[in-house]
This record gives structure tokens, C-alpha cells and sequence, in this order.
């Protein structure tokens, strides 16, 4: 894969972080799934090894449902998909987890959100390990200013992780052939807001 990337100097530790928003089962072949999920993933998974052969920080975030309060539609009724959701990804669920085409073994920390409210931002999760640890405190600990932020959805989970990070006051890039949009013109319309908020649309090789 071409990379503009150059890494960090010997001896540095990089100020640049990837982050794999929601590369999970349920949105790319189960309840959710998006038509491009797989491509992205496939995609995805040999930038990241690229960013971590760079010195690069990766970090991926899960949506970890176990009592989400009103973010399911109620049995019996159906979702609007705006508001209200098939029932997905449920913590622990074989739908929560991480899809095969993503290389998870690339990923040094997993963030996960929404457990029991809905929640489409990765800086709205908690490290997997340590329920008090935050994304952006995460980051700030190891230095990072610079975010590229990949996955899916780009029109839902993406677009909030990058809105966020940008008011957050990172550099953030969203790599646009790394995200799988729910509608090609939701993504096209969140791409439009994020970079309204002065977010850089990318694409990898620009990374």
C-alpha cells in the first residue's frame, strides 16, 4: 500500500492515532449491516498495520448495547432509523464483535460506548478494560494531536467521533475510502457537515 505517512524519528513517539470506529459484524452482515462494510474493512485492515509499523497509535471503539434505554424499537414495532434501531450489538454478542476482515490483533485499545443509553460518539465510551478511562483522556496521556478516523457508519458513528474529536481541539482527518456510509447520500451529506467544522476529508494515501 502507498502511504504518505512518514512516522514518527527514532526515539519519538508519534503524535498521530487511528481511530477504527465500529468495524463489527452487526454492521457489515448482520442487523445493521452496510452495503460497503466489508470493502472497508478489507480496506482498512492493511492501513492500520502500515500505521502501526509507523510508530502510529490505533485505537477502535465498539458499540456494546446491554440496556440502551429507548435506542431499540420496542418489540412489536417497527425502527425509524433515526431515532429507534433493530436490536444490535449486544455486549458480548458475536455481533458486537470485531468483523474477521479487521485485523483486531492491530488494535492496541478498544473503547467501548452505549451500553446503557444510546451513544454514537467513540469519545462517549470507556476503555474495555477500565471503565473509568475516556478516549480523549486516553489520547492526551500518549501525546496524540492527530486523528484519522475510519469505520462505520460515516453518516452516524464516524461523523460523531470526528465532530467530537474536532471540538475536542485534535487535528482530525476522515479518510473517506476507510468509512462505509448506511446511505451513499447520508455519507455524502455528513462528509459536507464534517468538513463545515474545518474536518479534512482524505482519502488514505493522503494520510
Amino acid at each position: 500500500m502507498t502511504s504518505g505517512r512518514a512516522g514518527a524519528r527514532p526515539g519519538q513517539a508519534s503524535t498521530r492515532a487511528v481511530v477504527v470506529v465500529d468495524v463489527q459484524n452487526d454492521f457489515v452482515s448482520g442487523s445493521l449491516a452496510t452495503a460497503t462494510g466489508a470493502d472497508a474493512a478489507r480496506r482498512i485492515t492493511p492501513f492500520i498495520r502500515d500505521a502501526r509499523n509507523g510508530g502510529e497509535t490505533v485505537i477502535g471503539t465498539q458499540d456494546w448495547h446491554i440496556d440502551p434505554a429507548g435506542h431499540f424499537a420496542p418489540e412489536g414495532q417497527d425502527p425509524d432509523y433515526r431515532e429507534t434501531w433493530p436490536v444490535h450489538c449486544l455486549a458480548g454478542s458475536t455481533g458486537a464483535e470485531p468483523h474477521p476482515e479487521l485485523d483486531a490483533g492491530a488494535i492496541q485499545e478498544w473503547f467501548r460506548k452505549g451500553e446503557y443509553t444510546a451513544a454514537y460518539s467513540g469519545f462517549e465510551g470507556h476503555a474495555a478494560e477500565d471503565a473509568e478511562v475516556r478516549l480523549e483522556a486516553w489520547l492526551r496521556r500518549r501525546g496524540i494531536q492527530q486523528l484519522a478516523v475510519v469505520g462505520i457508519a460515516t453518516d452516524y458513528c464516524v461523523k460523531a467521533t470526528a465532530l467530537d474529536a474536532a471540538r475536542a481541539g485534535f487535528d482530525v482527518t476522515v479518510l473517506e475510502n476507510l468509512c462505509a456510509p448506511v446511505s451513499e447520500e447520508g455519507g455524502a451529506q455528513a462528509l459536507a457537515e464534517m468538513a463545515e467544522a474545518g474536518i479534512r476529508i482524505e482519502t488514505s494515501d493522503r494520510w
